[in-house]
């Protein structure tokens, strides 16, 4: 009798604008043994209704607030496959910048546009009391950098949420509801994405481009490092909850 061949695991990705790509959460991907479906909702590409066979889900930046559904027509459905993954506790959830918001804002919290000081470049997060527990963050330091880049912000939690991380300038920068986390910051951003951005649109959020350049290179391992662990977790989560739904 042959060997039973085992099923692929697979990593559902939607994709909110051409410029918030995965980038090196692919790799981290294939390290691991998954296969990403990513779906370009940005171009047209349909949202799934469901996250049927795939092992986790995960929600990517753009620049448009979780509501812009005039500007940006799927992401009623995207909310839709947000609420039903999270409340049912289908997979483990990811949601990155925007996708954080989508989780904010889908669950009653409010995110608002333009709100504050904008953070773009390597940043410092402190982990809240309490996170130390949580099954991505145990073990991590109590301050740890990421890179960011937005201009809008979560301002309130939805009821339930529990608050991971804070920075100066923004007090939500990571949540968790369930088996569902959100990000305000960019674990799968590169030192060649943070060379790509615009100086002139750096200058004019009040920040220096050849600092948060060489900042993001000053950083680069450390990063790595961090973020690579972080998502590694997420990913045995993943693993997990798969080998119990598909044994």
């Amino acid at each position: 009798m042959s060997a039973a061949v085992s099923r692929p695991m697979t990593v559902l990705i939607i994709e909110n604008d051409p410029g918030s790509g995965p980038g090196r959460l692919l790799g981290w991907l294939e390290e691991r043994d998954f296969t990403p479906v990513v779906v370009r909702a940005w171009a047209g590409e349909p949202i799934p209704s469901d996250v049927d066979g795939h092992s986790a889900l995960l929600l990517l930046g753009g620049g448009m607030l979780p509501d812009a559904d005039d500007a940006s027509p799927w992401l009623k459905a995207e909310r839709e496959l947000l609420r039903a993954t999270t409340e049912q506790d289908r997979v483990p959830v990811l949601g990155i910048c925007l996708g954080a918001q989508l989780l904010a804002h889908t669950f009653g919290g409010e995110v608002r546009g333009k709100y504050g000081l904008p953070e773009k470049g390597v940043t410092e997060l402190r982990l809240v009391p309490g996170a130390e527990d949580d099954p991505l963050l145990a073990g991590l330091p109590a301050v740890v950098r990421a890179v960011e880049s937005h201009q809008d912000q979560i301002t309130r939690l939805p009821a339930g949420a529990v608050l991971l991380m804070s920075s100066d300038r923004c007090a939500h920068q990571m949540l968790r509801i369930g088996r569902s986390w959100g990000v305000q910051f960019h674990p799968e951003v590169t030192v060649d994405r943070v060379r790509s951005w615009d100086p002139d649109r750096l200058r004019s959020w009040g920040f220096d481009p050849a600092e948060v350049v060489a900042a993001a290179e000053r950083h680069a391992a450390e990063l790595e490092q961090t973020w690579s662990v972080v998502i590694g977790r997420f990913l045995d989560l993943a693993r997990r909850s798969a080998r119990t739904r598909y044994p």
